[in-house]
């Protein structure tokens, strides 16, 4: 795996997360059997050591070796309050008390000489008490009662070669563990005993060792598994992902925005993302195609101009009397034009916003109508002008509604018409004209760049077909738009929307620089 790809860290991260949950499963594993398997074995420790308790009721002190439950191969003693064992298992037989916790009370010492009846002298009064006549006194009538509680302990005690505790130091083999179990009771003589019974931990720590063993064993392997198919799953979900990085880096090194990455048939994230990258590329691929179209037409229509112009110089160095002074002007004004608006779209498509300035279109019109002269046709104004403000640059709405008014005049058969209404939050204002109108299939395209009909590709009468694409791209900027349609006159209609500025704005924000408009005059 390669350090640090996507593969190489999902799998690193599964496994890490699998490996802490397997190692904090195995302890909770190994607690849990470790605490049962001990459960058990001082559960059946106490039975042991219950059963022969409740014997020991019966029988006299001499007798406690006799009783059933001594006879096993498991260490079980019954130990007085002064530390005498009284009766064992074999192993334990003849030695002293494996364990001192929870010793039973001492006797009194004047019940060892005899005072059965506790009144300080052997009289014979506890034989009178024999009721029965069996001559052990009153023992029957009232059996001693087990100690209800216990108490347990974990020694360690010697065994052999089976697991049994022996003293014997030829046998012992080593030490185990046992939960020793303490039982009070009494004997039929009335003496407190202690009986300790002792169950083996020996199967216990078996089965946890072989448990541990086998789990130290399998998780490696596990972790391994969980790595490898981790790994294969995320190189075969990122596999589109890396054709997708390939085809992208050949787009790059042959700069051929027509081809596309391919795109999984899968409806996941990678498809998605194959799909986005693809409207990416098609997108800058018409940016960057409409890009060389306009590098080309602006090449055309500057290059017009000044090789007019050179021409006529070069005529006027050698025949001074033949310059044509008016000609190399109009040149000049055409250059001039031509070079202010590609410089205004060159800053819109750069994103350049609109100042937020408030502007009253109708006095825009009224403004460019009283400086406009010159026009071949005469311009009616539909009143009353709606007196609606907008926000946006005085300047670049003032170029529109020029260019507006240019295209009518040009096309127009006798007369521009132009409107301004309000309503539904927006401000309409239309320029018409009374010429042929713009075929429906053209009304679209006339808003190119440097797209002219054939009616208008004339030097003389049409212009470079920026006017229309610059007056879009304003309105566009200012959150409006511009569209064509036919007029009721019969010639074309273009329609400027604009939203309505809000009218809690503050009358200072209007700069005082125009008439109705904002200082702005980017554009103009």
């Amino acid at each position: 795996m390669r350090r640090g790809s996507v593969r190489s860290r999902a799998a690193a991260g599964a496994t890490l997360v699998v490996a802490v949950a397997l190692v904090a499963a195995g302890f909770l594993v190994v607690a849990t059997l470790r605490g049962q398997l001990a459960g058990t074995a001082e559960l059946t420790a106490e039975n042991t050591a219950r059963g022969v308790a409740a014997q020991l009721s019966d029988v006299r002190d001499a007798q406690v070796g006799d009783v059933d439950g001594l006879d096993g191969d498991d260490p079980v003693q019954v130990v007085d309050g002064g530390g005498r064992v009284l009766g064992a298992t074999d192993p334990l037989d003849g030695h002293g008390p494996i364990a001192h916790f929870a010793r039973a009370d001492r006797p009194d010492d004047s019940d060892h000489d005899g005072d059965h009846d506790g009144d300080g002298d052997d009289d014979g009064d506890d034989r009178d008490k024999d009721k029965d006549g069996d001559g052990d006194g009153d023992k029957d009538g009232d059996r001693a009662d087990v100690d209800r509680d216990s108490e347990t302990k974990t020694l360690t005690l010697p065994v052999d070669d089976d697991g049994e505790v022996t003293y014997d130091k030829d046998d012992t083999v080593g030490r185990q563990e046992f939960r020793v179990v303490a039982v009070q009771s009494l004997t039929r003589d009335g003496t407190p005993v202690t009986v300790y019974a002792g169950g083996s931990l020996h199967a216990q720590q078996e089965a946890v060792s072989t448990v541990t063993r086998s789990m130290l064993i399998g998780l490696p392997v596990l972790l391994l598994v969980v790595a490898g198919v981790t790994w294969l799953v995320t190189r075969r979900a990122l596999r589109p992902v890396e054709g997708i990085r390939r085809e992208m880096s050949a787009i790059t090194a042959s700069t051929d925005l027509s081809r596309r990455v391919p795109e999984p048939g899968s409806r996941d994230e990678v498809a998605r993302l194959a799909r986005t990258t693809n409207e990416t590329l098609a997108a800058l691929e018409g940016s960057v195609e409409r890009q060389r179209r306009f590098v080309a037409d602006a090449s055309h229509e500057l290059r017009s101009p000044i090789a007019s112009l050179r021409t006529q110089l070069e005529v006027a160095a050698a025949h001074p009397e033949l310059l044509d002074v008016d000609g190399a002007v109009e040149d000049t004004v055409r250059l001039q034009t031509l070079a202010a608006d590609l410089l205004l779209l060159a800053r819109l498509d750069a994103g350049e916003r609109p100042s937020p300035a408030r502007v009253q279109p109708a006095a825009l019109v009224r403004e460019q109508l009283a400086q406009r002269v010159g026009d071949p046709h005469p311009v009616r104004v539909e009143e009353p002008l709606a007196q609606d403000e907008v926000r946006g640059s005085a300047g670049q709405l003032a170029r529109v509604l020029g260019n507006l008014l240019d295209n009518a005049q040009r096309h127009a058969a006798g007369a521009v018409t132009v409107a301004v209404r309000a309503g539904g939050g927006a401000l309409t204002l239309e320029v018409r004209d009374d010429g042929e109108g713009v075929p429906e299939a053209e009304r679209e395209r006339i808003f190119e760049r440097f797209v002219r009909l054939d009616g208008a590709r004339s030097r003389d009468e049409g212009g470079a077909g920026l006017g229309l694409a610059i007056a879009r791209d304003v309105a566009e900027r200012h959150g409006g738009s511009l569209t064509a349609r036919a007029a009721p006159e019969g010639g074309a209609c273009f329609v400027l929307r604009l939203p309505v500025a809000a009218a809690q704005d503050t009358d200072g924000e209007r700069d005082e620089g125009a008439p109705g408009a904002g200082g702005d005059t980017s554009g103009s």
